[in-house]
């Protein structure tokens, strides 16, 4: 069954967002922010041996105490050992922190750079016109060949080459089903393969990553290089052991619900990392904010 989960806001401050987008002409450019743009203290990634070498990577511990930041960043309840973070956020001392990146479709903001600057990396119906998730206002980014696949992955890589070299131990690549919103112009095996290559790339950075919903690709996830999943309300719609079968009990399960909160933590409690958030993900002291575990 198909259906769109809510996932959460994922605003990337324009600047953040332009600064990632120019990689493609300015090698080193990162994007800086979080709690106050300072560098962290805590990086599990040793530089390689020699270059072109894979660094060391940390997986995550199955069924760790997981908090969900990616609408902003904040002091971790007591207890969690794990967060994500949006890319422009630093990683939290002490934790494992998973960098959440936007790989498969273009922030709202970031979308005049696109146009200007590789109108041809986005996704365009018979008309010309850039095909679109309505839910969250994001043009898909057109990885329907090999060449184009390799130059978003450029792109996107130059993201994840920022969360490593900010501290983080593991990349968060969000949309994986942006196939589902295509309109038919891309298929799953194009999203499989585009994840292949963010993969290479990650594990290249020393970095673990992290399958982002596609309950039904997670099996292929796996083969390809994925080290662990984010599911988002796999408890409401029965797909968690889809995701613990494939990646081993690592996933970071996120519901919005109490009732999907109530199903994974029945089944799955005592072996994944289940967390209930707001669903604007909004940081702690905030209007709205809601977060339980099980």
């Amino acid at each position: 069954m198909v259906h769109r989960v809510p996932r959460a806001l994922r605003r990337v401050p324009a600047v953040a967002a332009l600064c990632g987008a120019l990689a493609l002409a300015v090698v080193g450019c990162t994007a800086s922010g979080g709690e106050d743009g300072a560098a962290p203290d805590r990086s599990t990634a040793p530089s390689a041996e020699e270059p072109g070498a894979e660094r060391k990577v940390e997986l995550p511990e199955p069924g760790i105490d997981f908090d969900y930041q990616i609408g902003g960043a904040y002091r971790p309840p007591s207890g969690v050992e794990a967060v994500s973070r949006d890319r422009t956020a630093k990683p939290a001392p002490g934790l494992y922190n998973v960098c959440y990146v936007n790989a498969f479709q273009a922030q709202p903001d970031a979308a005049d750079w696109w146009e200007e600057h590789a109108p041809d990396l986005l996704l365009r119906d018979g008309d010309g016109t850039p095909v679109v998730d309505r839910d969250w206002d994001e043009i898909l980014l057109d990885i329907s060949t090999a060449a184009r696949r390799e130059r978003l992955a450029g792109i996107v890589g130059r993201w994840i080459d920022g969360c490593a070299e900010a501290g983080y131990q593991a990349v968060e690549a969000d949309n994986l089903d942006s196939n589902e919103r295509s309109d038919g112009l891309l298929t799953a095996a194009d999203n499989v393969a585009f994840g292949k290559l963010l993969a290479a790339r990650a594990h290249a950075a020393g970095l673990a990553i992290g399958q982002k919903n596609a309950a039904s690709l997670a099996r292929q996830g796996r083969e390809v290089g994925f080290d662990f999943a984010v599911a988002e309300e796999c408890g409401q719609y029965d797909e968690c052991g889809a995701y613990a079968d494939a990646y081993d009990d690592r996933v970071f399960v996120i519901e919005y619900r109490a009732d999907g909160l109530a199903a994974a933590c029945e089944e799955w409690g005592d072996k994944l990392s289940v967390v209930l958030r707001d669903l604007d993900v909004v940081p702690a002291g905030e209007a709205g904010y809601r977060r339980r575990t099980c």
